[in-house]
């Protein structure tokens, strides 16, 4: 949303400099994203002056252009060359200087450099009006009145038009100020216990009045008053159509409105003003002498302005004529019974609509207007008529309008506002400190929040209708405290803790010693959306069937997600494009998946890392990421948790380059490894991506049933015995530990995979795997004796069940 600086100063006196407002209207939940300024001519004609032509000879070179001198109110005239054929001694012009930068109507920028044309010298540039953003005419230069004094700034001759523009993110609950008074009223708050000012509101009382003297030549008719609990209209006659006038098409612009006509643009000036949409019709053009707002069966055709012809499902609240319909409520209007240049009478509407039918029409047919914005949030039903009576008012005066009826006024079930108790003692724990009552009472009163009745220990408050978002006593609570300035809350000296009972809530407590785990490691926490791209589904190789939205916002959020990798593949895509690929990535979420009828929800953390482990420095290089990295964090994960894994090497992917799958038993807890190269391009990510998913719900399960085992430190020593052997390809770690552990169950205590070597002098169809035992005697030390024979048991084995081939 775009607030205008100048504008906002109509409507209040305050003395904050922009940068100060930006600062306070952020800090009372108005997040001021950004700021520009506005020039109502690009570049502001800065350098570019009046001047006067003092000479004007043919050049000697050059049969289409002239030497001037141009006095431009310095010691000494400036030599240009010029090309327009117009150009003469005595005329004002508007000259170039030389550094200055020209914004033409279409083209690209340029700046005005002294240069030699043909041979002689040129000190600026006497301009055509296209030439500087004046117009579209390149006929010849812009001959200026005599009047026009050399030396004054073309910007001042020319009254260019300067603002600053606000670019407010507007949070769905602050509906009250999506408009220039909107904002103007927190002004007034935020002033209320230093400076306070009044609101400057626009002055309606020259409306005239025409109540039982002209009625009404169009019937109006509500038939859904819960849709529309208000409807407003009045006829204006003798409306002549025309452009609007410079202040109206400086401010629309300036906002980032497009000019239309002088009766579109006031009808948008009032929607921007005080947060009312309007909308006007072509009075000549309704069926009937009649406007009936009513929803319309499903199928009905219509087409909108912007000519497209629309199916109606039968939800769209319609204002519709004798014989069809007109407009889409609060969103769009039609193309047939729209102001164009031959209209002279208009029926002006408006009205307050139930803000959810307005999402639900403007959503299913992907419209998005200033209107269904305002509308969608929430709007005041109380301001209909003295919006009208303002846009009347600039119709009259910008239009040649007359009023010629009495305003229609439909307002069944009149709505004065929300009774709420504000309670003192609420306030002040909610604020953590005590502030003055009568400060409270300034703030609340500078909202438009009336007080009706006072005790030493509450307040019975009337919120106004417009603030549709306050409805209750903490939402009264955040009203003062963001008037009031959060950062005002001192900290306290003193932080108090309770020890935390995990009991019964052992899930939070692996939570915290997972997440905690991960910070230590240097990772840093995402959060991403639940909504994703129906797409990613496909994308996933686990193939799930997706929850998929009935209603969705758009087309990259129309499903639930079904993993936590592609959030992740995101980031890491966002943060490589800005030069940030060193990344250590976790989070901790919900993924949605559909069975049938059945919908299930699974909690996982997903661990992503990118480029080096450790940034690179004058010690050495950046130590570079790998699936062992990886897999130890994995492994310290489940240790944390007291849960002992298996790991399956042997498992393949579709995302998956290299795939470890980790069990507890039979259940799959996790799954790790290196990312396809062509899942990546996917994402135009170039660098290597290493992945991990754990399932929460499953560290859960299996932690809490595990069991922590407590034993003496072993009597006796350990022994280590290393083997290497050739296998072909197809054979896994895994047949080899659990064959290990099969032949030999009394002393053998680990197995370790520590080498694996393919390629020079090893067969094609082989490799090498070298594996170190772990052996030891609860009761004695093991004689050699022994240990040769658990040795020689497992070679005999490894030969015999899995053809291994003994390295000596």
């Amino acid at each position: 949303m775009k607030i205008s600086y100048n504008y906002l100063k109509k409507y209040i006196d305050f003395d904050y400099t922009p940068g100060h407002l930006a600062e306070r209207l952020t800090e009372s939940g108005l997040e001021v994203e950004a700021t520009e300024n506005y020039e109502s001519i690009p570049g502001g004609l800065q350098g570019i002056v009046v001047g006067q032509v003092l000479t004007c000879e043919k050049h000697p070179n050059a049969d289409k252009l002239s030497l001037t001198t141009v006095n431009v109110g310095g010691e000494t005239p400036l030599h240009i060359v010029c090309g327009a054929p117009n150009v003469a001694a005595g005329q004002k012009v508007l000259v170039a200087t030389v550094g200055s930068t020209l914004y033409p109507t279409s083209g690209e920028s340029f700046k005005i450099q002294k240069s030699k044309i043909r041979g002689e010298a040129s000190e600026g540039m006497i301009c055509a009006e296209d030439e500087i953003g004046l117009g579209t005419s390149h006929a010849g230069i812009l001959v200026l009145n005599d009047d026009a004094q050399a030396g004054t700034p073309a910007a001042e001759y020319l009254k260019i038009y300067r603002d600053l523009i606000f670019e407010i993110g507007l949070t769905p609950n602050r509906a009250d100020a999506a408009s220039h008074i909107g904002v103007a009223r927190d002004i007034q708050g935020l002033l209320s216990l230093t400076n306070p000012s009044k609101l400057i509101l626009p002055d309606v009382s020259s409306y005239p009045s025409l109540r039982g003297t002209k009625q009404s030549l169009i019937e109006v008719k509500v038939e859904d008053t819960v849709a529309c609990p208000r409807y407003s209209g009045v006829i204006i006659t003798n409306i002549k159509v025309a452009e609007s006038p410079e202040w109206l098409k400086n401010f629309l612009k300036s906002i980032g409105v497009k000019a239309i006509t002088n009766v579109v643009d006031v009808t948008n000036f009032v929607l921007h003003e005080m947060g009312q949409p309007l909308h006007a019709f072509d009075a000549d053009k309704i069926a009937g002498q009649k406007v009936i707002v009513k929803k319309l069966p499903a199928g009905t055709k219509f087409t909108t302005l912007d000519n497209i012809e629309r199916e109606l499902n039968g939800n769209e609240l319609m204002i519709c004529d004798a014989e069809k319909p007109m407009c889409i409520a609060g969103v769009f209007g039609g193309a047939h019974s729209g102001v164009s240049e031959n209209t002279t009478t208009i029926f002006l509407e408006s009205a307050c609509f139930n803000p959810v039918d307005i999402r639900k029409a403007a959503k299913h047919h992907g419209l998005k207007t200033d209107a269904s914005f305002r509308f969608e949030r929430g709007t005041d039903v109380n301001i209909t008529v003295y919006a009208l009576k303002r846009a009347a008012l600039l119709l009259q005066e910008i239009c040649g309008g007359e009023v010629a009826s009495d305003i229609f006024d439909n307002y069944p079930n009149p709505i004065e506002g929300f009774n709420v108790q504000l309670n003192y003692k609420n306030l002040f724990a909610m604020m953590g400190i005590e502030i003055a009552k009568d400060d409270v009472k300034k703030i609340l009163t500078a909202l438009d929040i009336q007080i009706k009745n006072e005790t030493a220990d509450a307040l019975d408050l009337l919120v106004p209708a417009f603030k549709v978002d306050v409805q209750r006593e903490i939402d009264v609570i955040e009203e003062v405290m963001r008037i009031y300035g959060f950062n005002k809350i001192p900290l306290p000296k003193k932080l108090n803790a309770s020890p935390v009972n995990y009991k019964g809530q052992e899930r939070y407590q692996y939570k915290e010693k997972i997440t905690s785990y991960l910070v230590a490691q240097g990772f840093n926490e995402i959060w991403s959306n639940s909504l994703t791209k129906l797409a990613y589904a496909e994308l996933d190789d686990k193939t799930p069937q997706a929850v998929q939205l009935l209603n969705p916002l758009s087309n990259d959020l129309n499903a639930m997600r079904t993993s936590l990798l592609f959030s992740a593949l995101e980031v890491v895509q966002y943060n490589s494009n800005r030069r940030n690929g060193d990344l250590k990535l976790f989070e901790n979420g919900t993924i949605y998946q559909q069975a049938g009828e059945k919908f299930i929800e699974e909690n996982y953390y997903s661990i992503t890392l990118s480029g080096d482990r450790n940034a690179k420095s004058r010690f050495g290089s950046g130590l570079q990421n790998s699936v062992y990295f990886l897999k130890s964090l994995v492994q310290n994960i489940f240790r944390s948790v007291n849960i002992s894994t298996k790991e399956k090497t042997d498992a393949t992917s579709t995302n998956f380059s290299q795939l470890i799958e980790v069990y507890v038993g039979k259940d799959q807890v996790g799954r790790y490894g290196l990312l396809k190269k062509s899942l990546l391009k996917k994402f135009d990510i170039d660098s290597e991506v290493f992945y991990a998913e754990i399932n929460f719900d499953k560290v859960v399960k299996h932690a809490n049933a595990a069991k922590v085992v407590i034993t003496d430190i072993p009597k006796y020593p350990e022994v280590k015995r290393d083997l290497s052997m050739l296998l072909d390809k197809a054979v896994q770690y895994d047949s080899l530990e659990k064959l290990a552990f099969e032949t030999e169950r009394k002393y053998l205590k680990s197995v370790n995979l520590f080498d694996v070597y393919e390629g020079k002098n090893i067969p094609n169809d082989k490799k090498s795997y070298a594996l170190s035992f772990t052996l030891y005697d609860e009761e004695k030390t093991l004689q050699e004796k022994e240990i040769d024979k658990v040795m020689s048991k497992l070679m005999e084995n490894f030969e015999k069940k899995l053809g291994a081939e003994i390295r000596k």
